[in-house]
């Protein structure tokens, strides 16, 4: 009785892990490029992220990994991470943290259409009222006259599909990838991967150029750990422990909560307006991840 008590509170605790950490994570973002260039900030999060990690498995007796796996899983982060994480964060200069977190909202509708097009998976009626409930969730989300009418918003707007297409492209292509047992490991050569290809991008970039020491603030490091290790490691960790103990269809639920919680963090903590527009067009995409989800549930 008392090993079934430790284990819901521990359920309940990784669940309230990743709703919470999660979609604060976007304010969190927000903050931390006020005083880091968003490519050095991303990369050198998942990179110290992905060492800690990397470390961890080999002292519990993690495998090192062949060459084919760290291929296929750097392969990955550079897609999951670099361009898709790395692609928020950067519009994240000039999109709201509630609006980007609605966009990322998307991504379980564009997953769909992605496995119809890559696998030829067609999806069902249910599914396909998701999708079209999404995409008009959507446009009325970036129709808006402040996201159409200011350049960098739209452009912002646009990495952030661009971002997303990335992911969903990878979760895909990872399904059928050679990659470690370990989903820790896995997750370790990820992060590496995806925050190298990011720091080498901000090389390019020159973002080390015009990387000034003295605009990093207290404020700017709290963000910056705070990413690491609760963003990146503790959230990922507690959301691997729900996929090995609950049902997919209550894990999945991150994607109508994390949208909420971005929604009110940007608004409370970060003076973002949030415009009947807005919320409308949260319903009309939530109620699309719905239908999208509840089906993969039942199935």
């Amino acid at each position: 009785m008392q090993t079934e008590r430790a284990s819901r509170w521990l359920i309940i605790g990784a669940f309230a892990v990743v709703y919470v950490v999660w979609g604060s994570t976007y304010l969190v973002n927000y903050l931390a490029i006020q005083g880091l260039p968003p490519f050095i900030m991303s990369g050198s999060r998942f990179v110290a992220a992905g060492l800690l990690l990397y470390a961890a498995g080999r002292l519990w007796g993690h495998p090192v990994g062949t060459r084919e796996h760290w291929c296929n899983g750097m392969f990955a982060g550079v897609l999951l991470l670099g361009v898709g994480t790395g692609g928020v964060v950067w519009a994240m200069q000039w999109v709201d943290t509630g609006i980007a977190a609605l966009i990322v909202a998307f991504e379980p509708l564009l997953v769909v259409l992605l496995l119809w097009v890559m696998r030829g998976q067609r999806p069902g009626g249910r599914s396909l009222l998701g999708v079209a409930v999404g995409i008009a969730g959507m446009a009325v989300l970036v129709l808006q006259d402040k996201l159409i009418a200011d350049r960098e918003t739209a452009v912002g707007v646009g990495v952030i599909f661009v971002g997303i297409l990335a992911w969903g492209y990878a979760a895909i292509w990872v399904g059928r990838a050679k990659l470690p047992a370990s989903s820790m490991q896995t997750a370790a050569m990820q992060m590496l991967g995806g925050g190298g290809a990011l720091l080498l991008f901000s090389l390019f970039t020159g973002e080390w150029g015009r990387f000034d020491w003295a605009l990093v603030t207290p404020k700017t490091i709290f963000a910056w750990l705070y990413l690491v290790g609760l963003g990146s490691i503790l959230a990922f960790s507690a959301f691997n422990y729900l996929l090995a103990r609950v049902s997919p269809e209550k894990v999945v639920t991150t994607n109508y909560v994390n949208p909420v919680v971005a929604l009110f963090l940007g608004w409370s903590l970060n003076n973002e307006v949030i415009t009947l527009q807005s919320l409308i067009a949260s319903v009309l995409l939530l109620a699309g991840v719905f239908f999208i989800v509840s089906r993969k549930g039942k199935a």
